[in-house]
């Protein structure tokens, strides 16, 4: 007696079935110590990573504490122990923390007298790959501050040259950078280097006011007219707040006017 089609398929179906039961049996047996290990050492693997993360971050945590101990010890007048702290942090920390630690520890140095031990840990800073390099230009700009009366000027406009001509984006520390380049061009009697270097940092809209003055007399003394493009900027930014102060006092006085001249004309 011939099965119905019906019958055909679900025999087929049980077969297929079968056959898939029979692979899957024979790679478990072949290869399922490996697959089960390899998924065991996958959560192993992923879980020493989450405790890891976990401990760096605590580890963070308690290295910004010590560094804000550090600070503190420094607003009341004990170096010593913040100088230990620091040590402790630029052996131990992890890199943007030993940085932190490391020049402010320079800065001590500097303080004391000691600039050449300033500059050495300035220096360390400089060269630390692991940083970001805006942290790494403002450490050999202020290295190269330490050691400026040893240096010749022709390695203070080589430091500081990338960040000088840095234009897209441009460096963080534009200004200092130029401020000690433009210092040693001078020496060297390179006045119009310097001169056009000292006008670019007057024309900077974020500088501080001492540096912008300075930089606005030497830029003078040296031909660069500074004092008027400064003075172009001020008076463009004057006009443009009476041009919308006048706006509102239309806006807001013309009533009132409006009220005067009619009492004048009744008046008449």
């Amino acid at each position: 007696m011939a099965l119905s089609p019906t019958n055909d398929a679900a025999l087929l179906q049980e077969v297929d079935e079968a056959v898939r039961k029979d692979r899957l049996d024979t790679i478990m047996q072949r290869y399922g110590r490996w697959i089960i290990g390899g998924v065991i050492a996958a959560l192993l693997a992923f879980g020493g990573y989450l405790f890891w993360s976990h401990q760096q971050d605590a580890a963070r945590g308690e290295q910004a504490e010590e560094l804000i101990a550090a600070f503190e010890k420094l607003g009341t007048n004990q170096p010593r122990a913040a100088a230990t702290d620091l040590q402790k942090l630029a052996a131990e920390g992890d890199p943007a923390y030993r940085a932190v630690a490391q020049m402010q520890e320079a800065n001590i140095k500097a303080q004391t007298g000691d600039l050449k031990a300033a500059a050495a840990l300035m220096a360390k800073v400089a060269a630390d790959t692991k940083l970001d390099q805006a942290l790494r230009d403002l450490a050999l700009i202020r290295q190269t501050a330490f050691e400026y009366d040893t240096l010749k000027p022709e390695v203070v406009i080589a430091r500081m040259k990338p960040m000088v001509d840095a234009k897209d984006p441009a460096s963080s520390w534009f200004a200092s950078a130029a401020e000690l380049s433009a210092t040693a061009h001078y020496q060297l009697g390179q006045f119009d280097q310097a001169g056009a270097l000292y006008g670019r940092i007057a024309k900077l809209p974020n500088v501080a006011k001492s540096l912008q003055s300075r930089s606005v007399q030497m830029a003078g003394m040296l031909g660069v007219d500074a004092v008027a493009d400064r003075a172009d900027e001020s008076a463009a930014a004057e006009n443009k707040g009476s041009a919308q102060a006048a706006a509102g006092d239309q806006k807001g006085n013309a009533a009132p006017k409006a009220a005067a001249a009619a009492k004048t004309e009744e008046a008449n």
